[in-house]
């Protein structure tokens, strides 16, 4: 008989590829499109992201099966509020200018479908060491996802990457790029460039 349980393998990796939060579930759009006008603001949110979701999906796992249906999605609310407010204050004492560069989409982390939707719709069902590798490998999908947006963003916005300036004085920064318009034009080329290269993925593994 084939086991067909999914391994910690797969359900880490699937995080960075598969189910690839911004790109493939189109889930944390908001932090995506706002905060990734640089490459040290987008990993500083996902990062932030990452440990919310990390600490959020094992206690969700470690309690699910203690938690009345009743209570479950305010307690996960709850839970997740927690932890968000850790990470806020965190950055707002170690990090001041990243803080006050994220402005209120740290503490908006709370209402982030990603959270809710890992702890209800994964962590819950699962033990505690499948909901840490897939609290992983989402969150590192998602550090990634920002950081890709945010040097693309910098680079044509700033001429810059990770405040070390690239391109020459010949460069016209494209000021588009800095501004909301900017995050929807870059957003779309890499959900359409994911979408593509999964297409071909699969084409290639149908054919003989």
């Amino acid at each position: 008989m084939v086991d067909n349980t999914p391994t910690l393998w797969y359900e880490f990796k699937k995080g960075l590829w598969q189910d690839i939060p911004p790109f493939r579930l189109v889930l944390g759009t908001c932090p995506t499109l706002a905060v990734t006008n640089s490459v040290i603001n987008g990993v500083a949110m996902g990062l932030a992201t990452l440990f919310v979701l990390i600490c959020s999906n094992l206690i969700v796992s470690a309690i699910r099966k203690y938690v009345a249906s009743q209570v479950r999605i305010a307690l996960y609310v709850v839970i997740i509020a927690l932890f968000v407010t850790l990470a806020d204050m965190f950055l707002a004492a170690m990090f001041p200018p990243i803080s006050k560069a994220l402005g209120p989409y740290v503490p908006l982390i709370v209402v982030n479908c990603i959270l809710l939707g890992r702890a209800e719709g994964f962590a819950q069902k699962n033990p505690v060491m499948p909901s840490l590798m897939d609290a992983l490998g989402i969150g590192i999908g998602f550090t990634l996802s920002l950081a890709v947006m945010g040097g693309i963003r910098e680079m044509l916005g700033f001429g810059s990457f990770v405040n070390f300036k690239l391109l020459g004085e010949w460069f016209e920064p494209w000021i588009v790029m800095i501004l909301p318009a900017g995050a929807f034009l870059v957003f779309g080329g890499l959900v359409a460039l994911v979408n593509y290269i999964s297409h071909r993925k699969t084409a290639a593994g149908t054919n003989p």
